[in-house]
């Protein structure tokens, strides 16, 4: 006898439907599995038999054959654990093939027919509403993440005998529900506050800027001025996540299984810190079945990478194309899979080696030679790609115990969320939202400049000895600066200030 049962599964961020054909006929008594399965479907088998077995049903002994739907792409996880062992029930009598074919069912099973957690409810939960199937069958621990979508019905089991039940419509079962405004405005909060942070105004300053245009950022500076400080405080002052931005960065933690149960959906900007060893497959994405990486983990949130000279230059090299495209394309022999990575990069770093060289209180150990090897870690194509440099330097007695409290993060923010939407309403025609993402042609219309401002670029271009990336990343970071006042002409004083955030284009021993 043949049964069918519908699931899901990943490919990149999201899933496709998988259709599960089981066949009992008569033969050896074995299980055969075919359509790509890896080894983690193929060791499905025995845990199947046993959760069968335990759950008090008749396992058949007969040959099985199951058939992973489409065949041509390879299947992974063990999600198909459950829609297995329901599809050989329905095989064997148990089940009627109406009882399965409204439902999407996903779930691993344990030896006594309990349910386990998967990997990529959220993404599955899009793909039921997609197919316009009565309801989606998964772990109870995945309930509240599949609930975020709307218009489903979702139920939430704990054993394969409870699931059997469900599908016979033996007991009173209700779909799982959860109030997504509700999760999304309790879960939108920042512990983390500018308020906190001694001194730094220039920093600050130049955090605000990046976060109003999405501009990428390098902060150097001595140890314990305060760098990894401001930086953890960026996503504070960044503008609220959208509905659909929150539902793409919250599938990309769905499908690594890094979702807490308690917040099914991200509702706050992310603030990714790899650690310097991270290999270029940690940051960008990779494996033999293709992973995304800590910049997609870092999606529409924040990047942050300290101690940047630290970093194997290969794994910094990977960063070129994030940076200009978003998005990241991985392939391998299995497949070829593409992930989003829009995100603000946020770079520290040292002076000097010793870390010590311009501080008013510390001598520096280090020689000019040095000072410029140590620079030299960074490739001039990833500075070029870096919008603001700027110094952090170390802080003086009076700025740590001056008592007067600094600005707060909601102030900043609704600086920035203005000139964001100044930015919304310029670009409202185009597939651009920020100043950061502007390309040849929107520099060209709305980055003018007067007899005076193309002076001083000129000689900021002679003397610096800028490229012309980092031309174009000055006209931006200017453009953001008029933003944030308003203006509707980039203005001497815009330029200037942007100039001064490009500190590394100059000599370093200056």
């Amino acid at each position: 006898m043949l049964a069918k049962v519908y699931s899901g599964a990943i490919f990149g961020i999201n899933a496709d439907k998988v259709e599960i054909e089981v066949d009992i006929a008569r033969g050896l008594p074995r299980l055969t599995m075919v359509g790509l399965p890896d080894k983690a479907v193929k060791e499905s088998k025995d845990r199947v038999k046993a959760a069968i077995k335990n759950s008090g049903f008749d396992y058949p002994t007969s040959h099985i054959t199951v058939n992973l739907a489409p065949a041509d792409v390879a299947k992974e996880g063990t999600a198909f654990d459950l829609p297995i062992a329901l599809g050989i029930l329905a095989a064997r009598g148990e089940l009627s093939q109406n009882d399965l074919k409204n439902f999407i069912i996903l779930g691993e099973l344990s030896l006594d027919g309990g349910i386990r957690p998967v990997k990529g409810a959220l993404p599955i939960g899009i793909l039921t509403r997609k197919l316009r199937k009565k309801g989606l069958i998964l772990p109870w621990k995945n309930a509240n993440e599949a609930s975020v979508v709307e218009d489903i019905k979702v139920y939430g089991i704990n054993s394969l005998r409870q699931t059997v039940n469900l599908l016979k419509g033996a007991g009173e079962f209700h779909s799982h529900r959860v109030d997504r405004d509700k999760l999304f405005s309790e879960n939108c909060r920042y512990s983390l506050d500018f308020q906190e942070v001694k001194g730094q105004e220039y920093a600050k300053r130049a955090l605000e800027v990046a976060a109003a245009g999405g501009h990428n950022l390098l902060m150097i500076g001595p140890p314990g001025a305060g760098k990894t400080m401001l930086a953890r405080r960026l996503p504070s002052i960044t503008p609220p996540l959208s509905l659909e931005e929150a539902l793409e960065t919250t599938k990309i933690h769905s499908i690594l299984g890094l979702l807490p149960s308690e917040k099914p959906i991200l509702a706050t900007r992310a603030f990714r810190s790899p650690h310097h060893t991270i290999s270029d497959a940690g940051l960008i994405g990779g494996g033999s079945y293709p992973r995304p990486g800590e910049v997609s983990l870092a999606h529409y949130g924040v990047l942050f990478l300290d101690e940047l000279p630290e970093f194997h230059r290969n794994v910094l090299e990977a960063l070129r194309q994030p940076l200009e495209e978003g998005k990241v394309t991985i392939s391998r022999a299995s497949a070829s899979l593409q992930y989003p990575a829009q995100f603000m990069l946020v770079a520290a770093m040292n002076p000097c080696p010793c870390g010590y060289f311009g501080h008013p209180r510390r001598e520096c150990r280090c020689n000019s030679a040095q000072i410029y090897r140590y620079r030299a870690k960074i490739s001039g194509p990833l500075l070029d790609r870096i919008d603001l440099h700027i110094e952090v330097p170390a802080l003086n007695y009076k700025e740590l115990s001056e008592e007067r409290q600094a600005e707060n993060s909601d102030s900043i923010r609704k600086r920035v969320i203005e000139a964001r939407r100044i930015q919304e309403e310029r670009f409202q025609n185009s597939r651009i939202f920020c100043n950061a993402h502007m390309g040849k042609r929107e520099i060209k219309e709305f980055c003018l400049l007067n007899n005076e401002g193309h002076y001083i670029l000129k000689q900021a271009f002679l003397e610096m000895g800028i490229s012309a990336r980092a031309y174009d990343r000055i006209l931006k970071v200017s453009r953001t600066i008029a933003d944030l006042e308003r203006k509707e002409n980039i203005q001497v004083q815009h330029l200037a200030e942007a100039i001064q955030y490009r500190i590394l284009d100059r000599d370093p021993l200056n």
